[in-house]
């Protein structure tokens, strides 16, 4: 937008590179050119300004389907002036020339103008097409129907207007009939994931089959190893039994032989021993067979008082003591006599 500064009755205005200025005087073209500035009077000047920058002009169009479907397209238009001395004589971009504003809306009419024959070629670009078909064709025959017939329309070129692109970014139903359209899909992805799903399942049912079984399987192995465990611990223990009952039995007869050898020696130190003493009893028997009866009758006489605690009473028979007596005597007159 230009910048108009006033000094008395002078102004000036200062317009951007972006901008066309028209200037004339007294219904005269005096001036044209983009970033102009200059001083004017006002009573005898009349200013036009033009932006010739690229303008957007979003659109929202809603066209019939050959199935009396309601189709909304909506984009954006860009475009531009390109000649501004023809676009001037079509459209007003006077300037108000105390506020430096323009009088009227000039790029609202422009894009006023533009709308309904973006909606006229949008419908013609879709004529006969059913709803399903139109989307499944997508945006692109659309964005092309409605560059193609912007760049060729006569009244535009007229204009000195000219369209830099078009761009479309939905294509889109109604939303009670978009979701019926989507619901075949929605049904079969749900059903895929249904699929998936019942898959898993199975998957996870085989798996925990499979674990199951593995464990059965370690579990009967584990019976059997158990079971050659408790018949290899059953043959240990019959073999130590075995082992011990032959350690006993070796024991035993070793005891019987050590106790048949103690008894061997024992026998045979009894029978050296009582063979000892019968040989000395019947060397002593030997020589009490010599001995008179009167000896052997005292020695036994002086034995038995040996082993007698007291004697309460002694008999003595002549028949005992003569005899004794006789000895005796015999043997004193023996010394004597020596």
């Amino acid at each position: 937008m230009a910048v108009m500064t006033r000094l008395l009755w002078l102004r000036h205005l200062r317009s951007e590179q972006s901008s066309h200025v028209l200037r004339w005087r007294s219904g005269q073209l005096v001036a044209s050119g983009r970033g102009l500035a200059f001083w004017f009077l006002p009573l005898s000047a009349s200013i036009a300004e033009i932006p010739v920058d690229d303008r957007e002009l979003p659109f929202l169009v809603r066209v019939p389907s050959a199935d009396f479907q309601e189709i909304i397209i909506q984009g954006t238009l860009q475009w531009r002036v390109v000649d501004p001395e023809r676009v001037s004589k079509r459209v007003d971009f006077s300037l108000d020339l105390q506020t430096g504003h323009f009088k009227e809306e000039p790029l609202e009419s422009i894009e006023s103008a533009l709308g309904p024959l973006v909606r006229q070629l949008a419908e013609h670009g879709t004529r006969g097409l059913g709803l399903k078909a139109m989307l499944e064709r997508g945006v692109e025959p659309i964005r092309t129907a409605i560059q193609e017939g912007l760049t060729a329309d006569d009244g535009l070129q007229d204009m000195g207007l000219q369209i830099v692109a078009v761009r479309v970014a939905s294509l889109r139903a109604e939303a009670e009939v978009e979701k019926a359209l989507q619901m075949p899909t929605r049904e079969q992805i749900q059903q895929s994931a249904d699929e998936a799903t019942f898959h898993r399942r199975a998957l996870a049912v085989e798996k925990e089959r499979a674990i199951q079984e593995n464990e059965l399987q370690n579990r009967i192995e584990l019976a059997a190893r158990e079971e050659q465990l408790v018949a290899q611990h059953g043959k240990n223990e019959r073999l130590r039994v075995e082992e011990e009952a032959q350690a006993l039995q070796i024991q035993s007869q070793a005891k019987a032989e050590r106790r048949e050898l103690d008894a061997r020696a024992e026998a045979t130190s009894i029978e050296a021993v009582e063979g000892a003493r019968v040989a000395a009893e019947r060397d002593r028997m030997e020589v009490y067979r010599d001995l008179p009866a009167s000896t052997l009758l005292g020695l036994a006489a002086r034995a038995l008082a040996e082993n007698l605690d007291h004697i309460d009473h002694l008999n003595v028979s002549p028949e005992l003591l003569g005899p004794v007596l006789t000895r005796l005597l015999e043997a004193g007159t023996t010394r004597l006599e020596q």
